[in-house]
């Protein structure tokens, strides 16, 4: 918000104006307030492996993070260019494969990933799109540059806040927002099931009916999953609920089967159909899968899309983002060391303490080595999980990511943040203009995932 001389950076102007004006103990009132809505509506989170807090709220920072205009059209360009590559990378590789024809990724990486779907080869999504909603996590550095920390194209979750955060600020601030030109992340829903709807089978005749898949209330993420249905007027439906009747997937209702046209599913691929994948599935549909691969639903994401969400892959996103696109990446990838490769894994390993190592297939921020925060004893042991599934890990440098501020009991304090735009695809891509900017509350910490002690505040978009 300020700069090194103290005046403050130019999207911060009207609302440090605005700050310096107020009441220190009306802003720390304010702050409960907000924690008492988010109680109200219930906007928690559940923490595996935690039997005694199961369900917790999600904490949230008043202080707005705030993007110029100019600064947004710079990273949308970047992320649309991309998403764009991704989906086309994904096309390529259940169909014609000419990235690895091409030699630009190692075929053992494709064909020997788990999250490779060989029932996808020689199909193609309704529409041709593989990844309806994504979400690209950036950070930025001490530099002023933003980097590309990972790509979400499975089930990227985290909306639901970015929506509640928005609403609760402009529940308890409305002046802000008269005051300032922030740009609007209210119709999402609207804009999410207009999206939806566009990629309905070609066979669908009428209004196309859309149902978001959910694994049940014990799931994580289990409040966004029902928030979305509502939002976006479509009815939340488990597994049990649905079933394969004359060619389609049809949901249980008071007037008897109907049939889906658009599934948004937030259950892995894994346990989405138990003829198909995993047996002992309750989750899913049995023989949805054939009913998709007939044309005769719309899955998103599209199984398989998980591909793109690995770290390894990843590493080769400015590879991927050139050959599908003909120009160099808009946006960096952060240095990644692939541990999989004997020279990296010799320079990770004699390097641990300063960087960053995490699991190809890892979220939510566990099973990963922050090294200039980890005790010797942690590093030693991680150690030995890296030299017995090298495969396993990626590493990259430890970031100076940018701080914004957030409220303390003495006033505001510098604590580091990621942001997450939401992406949607159909024949056009759709960028929300913010997205979900995660604090790391602790200070110093690098990490913001809530799980891991994170929080969450508003993201402002400004019009220029």
């Amino acid at each position: 918000m300020i700069n090194a001389d103290t005046t403050p950076r130019s999207p911060y102007a009207n609302y440090n104006d605005w700050y310096s004006r107020q009441d220190r103990s009306h802003l720390i009132q304010k702050s409960k307030d907000a924690e008492n809505i988010f109680r109200r509506t219930g906007i928690t989170f559940a923490v595996y492996g935690h039997a005694d807090s199961a369900e917790k709220l999600i904490p949230f920072d008043i202080i707005p993070r705030i993007i110029s205009g100019k600064e947004w059209r710079k990273l949308a360009q970047g992320i649309e260019q991309r998403v764009i590559a991704l989906n086309a990378f994904l096309d390529d590789i259940y169909h014609k494969q000419e990235i690895i024809k091409a030699g630009r990724i190692p075929r053992e990486l494709i064909e020997k990933n788990e999250a490779f779907l060989p029932q996808m080869i020689g199909f193609r999504p309704p529409g041709g799109v593989y990844t309806h909603i994504v979400g690209t996590d950036i950070v930025r550095t001490g530099e002023d540059q933003f980097y590309v920390l990972e790509d979400n194209a499975r089930t990227p979750s985290g909306v639901s806040y970015m929506l509640e955060n928005r609403e609760t600020m402009m529940q308890m601030f409305p002046e802000l927002f008269h005051e300032n030109r922030v740009q609007r992340v209210e119709d999402y829903p609207y804009q999410l099931r207009q999206s939806l709807a566009s990629l309905a089978p070609p066979g669908c005749k009428g209004k196309p009916r859309v149902a978001v898949l959910t694994p049940g209330i014990h799931n994580s993420a289990y409040y966004e999953h029902s928030f979305l249905a509502d939002m976006m007027g479509v009815e939340l439906v488990e597994g049990s609920d649905l079933r394969v009747m004359d060619g389609k997937v049809k949901m249980r209702t008071t007037q008897g089967y109907e049939a889906i046209d658009v599934l948004y599913r937030r259950v892995d691929d894994d346990f989405l159909d138990p003829l198909t994948f995993r047996p002992d599935s309750a989750l899913g549909i049995p023989g949805i899968m054939d009913v998709y691969r007939a044309g005769n639903i719309t899955i998103a994401n599209a199984p398989g899309t998980g591909i793109s969400d690995d770290k390894a892959i990843y590493s080769y996103m400015p590879e991927i983002v050139e050959f599908y696109t003909g120009r160099k990446p808009l946006l960096e990838n952060v240095p990644t060391w692939r541990c999989s490769e004997p020279d990296s894994l010799k320079y990770v390993l004699d390097n641990l303490a300063d960087l960053v190592v995490k699991e190809v297939h890892g979220s939510g921020g566990y099973g990963m080595l922050v090294g200039p925060t980890a005790s010797k004893k942690e590093r030693a042991l991680f150690a030995e999980k890296l030299r017995a599934r090298p495969n396993n890990y990626i590493a990259q440098p430890t970031l100076s990511l940018s701080t914004v501020p957030i409220m303390v009991k003495n006033g505001i304090a510098p604590r580091h943040v990621d942001l997450r735009p939401y992406v949607l695809v159909s024949d056009k891509v759709k960028i929300i203009p913010g997205g979900l900017t995660r604090v790391a509350l602790k200070q110093g910490s690098l990490v913001v995932n809530s799980s891991q002690g994170g929080g969450t505040k508003d993201t402002w978009v400004l019009e220029d």
